[in-house]
């Protein structure tokens, strides 16, 4: 359906995962897309499917908490395209502890990958988007970032923080007529490896019956999959979804309906 065409798309986080999705799917719809991870043998493997695909594809390695490769990535998207039209600040995650057992480190560690690296990056898309005719902000916050948990508590933190910060932002671009949309996307438990592995580890259980488990949390009757929030990030990318912004959009199989 073209429905990114031509846009100019740079994922974090997009070796695995929600971000592998989200950037498969932008490139089928149309977009030039940009990966961004810290993997990245996984991360190159991917852009050169994708571009064997018919797409294009760029792929840089990226440590999200550091404000010098934010940088270099916003460098190098300038230098090969000449403009930046849409940012999903994926990359994040978290650790099962509770408020007692956390340490400080731990949680600086957690808050610098979901919310620090969410600012840096946000900050430097409209400073681009701004001069360019505007573009879509995606920050991908979580369940964990409307409702408690208590042995996520860095991690719901970060993501609540990710929330207010976008609302925040969205309303500064919109006064400024900076054309520049921000808005969150709230998954519930996705099966990707990643997420598997963190529910594995706070229930002590098998991932398969850890799944089996967290599948009975989400009224809708199981864990959702990688394409059904790449699904979320195309409507936000694209222009169906140009009056919104300061939105939360959740994604949950109805987990905070409850």
């Amino acid at each position: 359906m073209n429905r990114v065409m031509d846009k100019i798309c740079l994922i974090t986080g997009a070796a695995n995962g929600l971000g592998e999705a989200c950037a498969r799917l932008l490139a089928k719809e149309g977009g030039t897309v940009v990966l961004t991870d810290i993997n990245d043998k996984r991360g190159e493997t991917i852009a050169q499917e994708i571009r064997a695909a018919g797409a294009n594809a760029l792929f840089i390695k990226h440590d999200v908490t550091n404000e010098n490769n934010w940088k270099n990535v916003f460098a190098k998207v300038i230098e090969h395209y000449g403009k930046l039209d849409v940012l999903v600040n994926n990359a994040g995650g978290g650790t099962y502890n509770d408020v007692e057992t956390l340490n400080l480190t731990d949680w600086k560690k957690i808050i610098a990958l979901n919310l620090d690296s969410t600012f840096i990056g946000t900050q430097m898309a409209i400073n681009t988007m701004k001069d360019t005719g505007g573009g879509s902000i995606i920050n991908m916050s979580s369940v964990g970032g409307l409702v408690g948990s208590p042995n996520l508590v860095a991690y719901s933190a970060a993501k609540a923080g990710v929330k207010l910060f976008s609302k925040s932002v969205a309303l500064h671009c919109g006064q400024n007529n900076y054309n520049i949309r921000v808005n969150t996307v709230h998954p519930g438990l996705i099966k990707t490896e990643s997420g598997m592995e963190m529910a594995s580890k706070a229930t002590g259980m098998s991932v398969e019956d850890a799944e089996t488990t967290f599948a009975t949390m989400h009224p809708i009757g199981r864990i959702g999959k990688p394409i059904e929030i790449a699904n979320m990030v195309l409507f936000l990318a694209s222009d169906e979804s140009s009056f919104a912004t300061g939105g939360e959009f959740v994604v949950d199989g109805g987990y905070t309906a409850q």
